[in-house]
């Protein structure tokens, strides 16, 4: 084996040194060493340290994927010959992993018959046959908002944007729930540099709800090394890769897609490169590109991901942000307003955006109750601000209807979720899209003009 020794540690980057005449390991090769109390540590090389031409090759920088606390200079250092590599099949299922693939939820090994990288080369662009094959196949979610104005579509990205508080991680757990329970999906959520009270919060429910099984949990917790924050998206890709070419339709969940792009920030910084002029690192563009182009459909089937991306102080110009959303096919923004207001789940329908909301994938009857929701709506902000001055019995007799349908729209769109009844004490509901369409049909032609607004508030269907 290939074997150096630990010269330096600047905060989480280790700086190894291997024997002359040794061949350099190569760039995210994995090494290992320990602690004075003999504590494992697994190193992954990040880049080569070239101070002076002799160095070339000789000493290279590394990022831990696990704790280097007690980890003493002069450590003997051994080049495994090896990447990151996760265990992969049913034997996975159920299971709750670490950024190494290892288990971390104390049920013993996982005996899986095959291993997969997590780095690998980008895979070849569809050709035109094998493009026309692809089908555009709308997911029922069982979530009114999201059926009716931003449909789900299989092999597509959606983004749930939002800043601390405003529920994006709930929303994501109720759509395993639904996804799961309703359609028999198999999900893979990737919790990237949040809270692991969220995770132990997300396994208790799926254990609750009787939907495990059909689910995989990949974790790099936020009070991990920005290391594992930033490799821990290519383990859970490298999963849902493998259950795509098994023929396996799969949701890949990611909490939070902004913690992956902070990590790949910390590195830049400690690795001493020259940030960009939005203060982010000069490699942000290629870092989000190389994971998420690994979403997508094949032949055979298709990786549907749907990303939380937290919002730094609401502000959704944040370089970052705007970097992720170039990415997105549908754009779900979350309002502070409407968490104000008591309206869950949260959604803006004015801001958020979806490209699929179209009458040659959606239908005719959809796309067009769809935009004379959106209508309604743009109607009532405008209406809202005279309201709030004047007086809503200033308004003319056409106006004042379409304001109180909006009222009556804004409420019908509220939903009690299944994964929040213990916060609620409200009963979950799984409204299916016809009914919602119906409902909202209903709603927008008048026929409930004489019902109080407040009766159709977190209620499934009318």
């Amino acid at each position: 084996m290939n074997k150096g020794r630990v010269v330096g540690i600047q905060g989480p980057i280790v700086i190894v040194k291997f024997d002359e005449g040794s061949p350099p390991p190569a760039i995210y090769e994995i090494l290992e060493t320990k602690t004075y109390n003999g504590q494992r540590v697994v190193l992954e090389v990040i880049e080569y340290f070239t101070k002076r031409a002799t160095d070339v090759g000789n000493i290279v920088k590394c990022i831990p994927l696990t704790h280097i606390f007690g980890l003493q200079r002069n450590a003997q250092v051994l080049a495994t010959n090896s990447v990151i590599k996760v265990p992969v099949g049913e034997e996975v299922c159920s299971r709750i992993l670490n950024v190494l693939g290892e288990p971390i939820d104390k049920k013993g090994p996982i005996k899986a018959k095959a291993n997969r990288p997590t780095h690998k080369k980008q895979s070849a662009a569809l050709n035109i046959e094998q493009a026309r094959q692809i089908r555009f196949e709308v997911m029922e979610t069982g979530i009114k908002a999201l059926d009716l104005l931003f449909p789900l579509i299989k092999g597509t990205r959606t983004g749930i944007l939002g800043g601390a508080a405003l529920g994006k991680s709930i929303l994501i757990l109720e759509l395993m729930h639904n996804i799961i329970k309703k359609q028999k999906g198999f999900c893979i959520f990737t919790g990237a540099g949040e809270r692991i009270r969220e995770g132990n919060e997300l396994y208790n429910e799926l254990l609750k709800q009787e939907i495990i099984d059909r689910s995989i949990l990949v974790f790099g917790q936020m009070n991990e090394s920005p290391g594992v924050r930033f490799e821990v998206v290519h383990t859970g890709i490298t999963l849902a890769e493998y259950f795509q070419e098994e023929g396996e339709d799969v949701l890949f969940f990611i909490d939070s897609v902004y913690r992956f792009a902070q990590a790949g920030s910390e590195l830049s910084t400690l690795l001493g490169k020259i940030p960009s002029e939005t203060g982010y690192q000069p490699t942000l563009t290629s870092e989000m590109s190389d994971f998420q182009e690994r979403i997508r459909s094949g032949s055979r089937a298709a990786i549907t991901a749907i990303e939380a991306v937290y919002v730094p102080s609401d502000d959704l110009t944040d370089p970052a942000v705007v970097c992720i959303f170039s990415y997105l096919d549908s754009i779900l923004i979350l309002s502070r307003q409407h968490v104000q207001l008591g309206l869950y789940p949260a959604i803006d329908p004015l801001l958020s955006s979806c490209s699929y909301l179209d009458p040659l994938i959606v239908g005719n009857r959809h796309f067009k109750i769809s935009q004379e929701v959106l209508r309604i709506l743009n109607k009532y902000e405008q209406l809202r601000r005279i309201v709030s001055i004047v007086g809503v019995e200033e308004l003319s007799i056409k106006d004042r209807i379409l304001f109180e349908r909006a009222q009556r729209l804004r409420n019908f769109l509220t939903q009690p979720f299944f994964t929040a009844e213990l916060y609620t004490g409200r009963k979950g509901e799984y409204v299916p899209l016809e009914k919602t369409l119906n409902n909202c049909e209903k709603i927008v032609s008048g026929q409930l003009d004489k019902k109080p607004a407040e009766e159709l508030y977190m209620i499934g269907a009318i």
